[in-house]
């Protein structure tokens, strides 16, 4: 089982996550949230090739955590799933 800060999910009971049914949610959370030991900890249970499928699947990254993964990735912005949407829906003031 991987050790992640339980205090990043908050929101669910951390002891009953599937973290392989459930990787995508917990790689994007860990990346939004998480500090630098919760990166190592997916980076070993994951692998750089599941972690880079989760977040270009993603549908929302925010700006700093898309920059991150393009670099990690070197892969272009315009490639992320959360990129494409961001551009079909602007919000009312640029940020």
């Amino acid at each position: 089982m991987i050790k992640l800060n339980p205090l990043l999910f908050w929101d669910c009971d951390y002891t009953k996550i599937d973290f392989e049914k459930n990787y995508g949610f917990v790689i994007e959370r860990v990346l939004e949230r998480g500090s630098f030991d919760d990166w190592f900890a997916i980076k070993k249970y994951y692998g750089m090739d599941k972690i880079k499928q989760a977040v270009l699947n993603a549908r929302f990254l925010n700006k700093k955590v898309l920059a991150f993964c393009s670099v990690i990735f070197d892969t272009p912005q315009q490639e992320f799933r959360c990129y494409k949407l961001q551009q079909l829906n602007p919000g009312l003031w640029p940020l």
